[in-house]
């Protein structure tokens, strides 16, 4: 089944529904993300379910059913897009944006926000390569963890020397010293990067690289291969037929209070070695998937093409380059985008904003911005948002009273047709120029301040 983004309701006869799908449908339908992330084969990006910070709401549904009449339904869809599925029923979202089967929007932008080349996937009428995509994001999530450091742990190891450092091993030492020739039997714990974190790591490295995209994949570029050659390099007693072994070892999810992003690491390595979080079936009664929020990754994805031209992304996160709203360290709020120099500020909106009204439409998207304007002291003020349209659109909304600034609407193309993601980056790319180039060159403008009204204006 297909359908889009915040689809509206649709028929479930118009998205490929069969009967035979109906108890897993029904099984996903209507459970909050927050009940559903907890299921092994789910994963949900970003993975912190906390409506403070704009991510996914965990009290928000993936999708809903409502009826229609007696002998129909409706799926209502939301900001989510993806897959999901449970059995042998699966269901695929795709961006409203770009409701071709073939959505090359939604693989550019992860394309650009994960760092990743997925050039070489490409549709094909019985595969969609979203299903392969835990293995492009094995590399991004690899540096992030070793970001943290390589992960060590205690382990117990068993040593035949004269040297001894631990408790002698009585049994062994009988064993394996008969006759005594000056060694003894002992073990030890210390501390080591051989274990079963960086052991599954390896396994998962050696599972891509024979991959038909392995090499893309592991040899992207330079920080990959250095990330690659740690693993390698720490796991020296790693045997390819011990991958069942280090698996079980695995299950259990990892809880470090420093080693944090190494969680969803090993969640994602389970996943590909398994074989069960992208392929069909695998498991009776699993809900699998992989998720983005379509708020969060368009957010991202303009912070990618932005960043070049000197515009602040704040992140709220870790609380690093917020705005004080009162003269106090704890009053901190954080827009999406601001330049340097703070005489723009801009609001990224997943949303249809071509028709929008400020005076009937979204007023609390008018009062956010205002207020960013005003604490910044910014000239401009602008709403981004996709556009499905052939050219970029900057539309004034208009100059506000008092202390003055220009409101503006900002919408970037979506190119509507290509018949490959080659084709489709070509496309966007030419828009991503303009796009960034006309919203910097504002800071070279000069507008009326209403309680100034002998200022002058440039024409833009």
């Amino acid at each position: 089944m297909r359908t889009t983004d915040n689809n509206c309701g649709k028929l479930v006869s118009e998205i490929g529904f069969k009967y035979e799908n109906e108890e897993d449908l029904l099984f996903i339908a209507n459970k909050t993300i927050g009940n559903l992330v907890n299921e092994e084969n789910l994963l949900i990006f970003p993975h912190s379910l906390n409506a403070e910070y704009k991510d996914l709401e965990a009290d928000k549904q993936v999708f809903s059913i409502r009826n229609k009449s007696k002998e129909e339904f409706e799926l209502h869809t939301g900001n989510v897009m993806g897959f999901i599925g449970r059995n042998n029923t699966q269901l695929t979202i795709s961006s409203r944006f770009y409701p071709n089967e073939n959505d090359w929007f939604l693989h550019y932008m992860l394309q650009k926000v994960f760092a990743i080349n997925i050039f070489n996937l490409e549709h094909s009428k019985d595969h969609d390569p979203i299903w392969d995509f835990l293995l492009y994001l094995f590399p991004y999530y690899l540096k992030k963890a070793l970001n943290q450091g390589l992960f060590k742990e205690y382990q117990t190891r068993h040593y035949n020397d004269a040297n001894v450092k631990g408790p002698i091993d009585v049994a062994r030492h009988i064993r394996t010293n008969y006759p005594f020739m000056g060694k003894i039997a002992y073990r030890t714990r210390e501390h080591s990067y051989d274990n079963s974190i960086n052991q599954l790591i390896r396994h998962t490295i050696e599972f891509i690289r024979v991959h038909k995209f392995g090499n893309g994949i592991l040899f992207n570029d330079s920080d990959t291969q250095n990330a690659v050659n740690q693993i390698v390099y720490v796991t020296e007693s790693y045997e390819k037929n011990s991958r069942t072994r280090i698996i079980n070892k695995n299950l259990r999810p990892l809880n470090h209070p420093y080693f944090t992003e190494y969680a969803l690491l090993q969640k994602i390595c389970l996943q590909i070695l398994r074989r069960e979080g992208l392929t069909y079936g695998e498991k009776d009664d699993k809900v699998y998937g992989l998720l983005f929020d379509g708020s969060w990754l368009w957010e991202e994805y303009l912070n990618v093409i932005l960043r070049e031209y000197r515009f602040v992304h704040p992140e709220n996160r870790k609380e690093e380059k917020g705005i004080p709203i009162f003269n106090k360290k704890d009053s901190l709020r954080f827009p999406d985008f601001y330049s340097e120099d703070k005489s723009i500020v801009l609001d990224a909106k997943y949303k249809r904003f071509e028709k929008w009204e400020p005076n009937r439409d979204h007023n609390s998207d008018l009062y956010q911005i205002i207020t960013y304007l005003h604490c910044l002291g910014s000239k401009f003020g602008g709403l981004i948002f996709p556009l499905q349209e052939s050219n970029n659109k900057y539309v004034e909304i208009g100059n506000l009273n008092g202390y003055g600034g220009l409101l503006l609407k900002i919408g970037l193309s979506i190119p509507s047709e290509a018949k490959s993601l080659h084709k489709f980056a070509e496309k966007i790319k030419k828009n991503e120029v303009e796009f960034c180039e006309k919203v910097s060159a504002l800071t070279n403008f000069k507008i009326i301040n209403p309680c100034c009204p002998n200022q002058n204006t440039p024409a833009a």
